[in-house]
């Protein structure tokens, strides 16, 4: 009796295990993860790791609390990292290009190389946001109403050296234009000052546009092609410029975190990553899954610290570092 009830405990203890844990390795997660969000809540960072969390914690049966470290464009954050646990149990959104860029352009607390990110998961194309009752019903509009009125034109966006502020650069670069650059501590007060004509434009990602339904008119997408929720919305290339781009998101852990913990909570983000449920939330919102696990993510960040370091020029940024 007492053998067949082990078997019995044995059975629903590998059952459950199996359920919960899918198969991580050597049972990680076994306790709360927590998940720091460098912005304020209610951004893209703050939105996706909502849409993890359920599904990480399904998959693994542990907590995963998700707590918001907001400032300097996400800096204040990211140079704290380094000073926590490295345990994998404490776990930090990172963004390209601020962490490229942002440490090039001035002393944020960090370098580059200092943040050991062990995956990437999503990515937000740009787009031109102006209010649903704004004059400018076209790019063509924008772009000829800036032309006339240098520096007149503000545009909002995501802090200083964010994919926002890249592509209001790129966009005055390759339309010969001049605006004015006005950064927010995340995408949820860029939006904030938009709808409430404290700017004429904000420079966004098609997840924030969503999000804002009939309240804001998309000018324009930087996507290589059109993106499905927004059909009738160009994008830059048919414009006439030259202009793809957006933001990375991923994952980061302290620097001297075991590479064995690093691996494994890549290995918990990629079965997170290739859950049906979650790819399909995550379209709905705009987002576009991509999957970087730790092994290819030196391959990825090479291929992205040439891509800004040659847009930096243009941001009065010298690519030293």
């Amino acid at each position: 009796m007492i053998a067949k009830t082990l078997r019995t405990i044995g059975a629903a203890a590998l059952g459950f295990g199996l359920m919960t844990g899918a198969g991580l390795a050597q049972g990680y997660p076994d306790k709360q993860v927590n998940y720091i969000i460098p912005f304020n809540a209610g951004g893209e960072s703050d939105v996706a790791a909502r849409l993890q969390q359920p599904v990480f914690e399904e998959l693994t049966g542990q907590n995963m609390v998700i707590q918001y470290m907001a400032g300097a464009g996400g800096a204040q954050a990211w140079s704290q990292l380094n000073g926590m646990e490295a345990d994998g149990y404490t776990i930090m959104g990172t963004n390209l290009p601020h962490i490229i860029l942002q440490p090039m352009a001035q002393d944020v607390g960090y370098k580059t190389d200092d943040i050991a990110n062990v995956y990437f998961f999503q990515y937000t194309p740009d787009a031109l946001l102006v209010p649903a009752d704004s004059e400018f019903q076209t790019l063509e509009d924008f772009v000829t109403f800036a032309e006339a009125n240098p520096g007149l034109v503000t545009v909002a966006g995501s802090a200083t050296n964010s994919a926002n502020h890249v592509a209001t650069t790129r966009l005055n670069e390759l339309a010969g234009i001049t605006t004015t650059y006005i950064p927010f501590s995340g995408t949820a007060p860029t939006m904030t000052a938009l709808l409430g004509n404290q700017v004429q434009a904000a420079f966004s990602y098609t997840t924030s546009a969503l999000s804002q339904g009939d309240a804001v008119r998309v000018l324009a997408v930087a996507s290589e092609e059109r993106v499905p929720s927004f059909p009738d919305v160009p994008t830059f290339k048919e414009a006439g410029y030259d202009m793809v781009g957006g933001a990375y998101r991923g994952v980061g852990v302290p620097s001297s975190t075991p590479e064995e913990v690093k691996t494994q909570i890549s290995d918990a983000l990629d079965k997170v990553n290739k859950d049906e449920g979650f790819i399909q939330r995550m379209e709905d919102g705009g987002f576009v899954v991509i999957d970087v696990p730790y092994s290819e993510v030196p391959a990825f960040m090479a291929e992205r610290r040439a891509e800004y370091e040659e847009i930096a020029p243009l941001m009065g940024i010298e690519a030293a570092n």
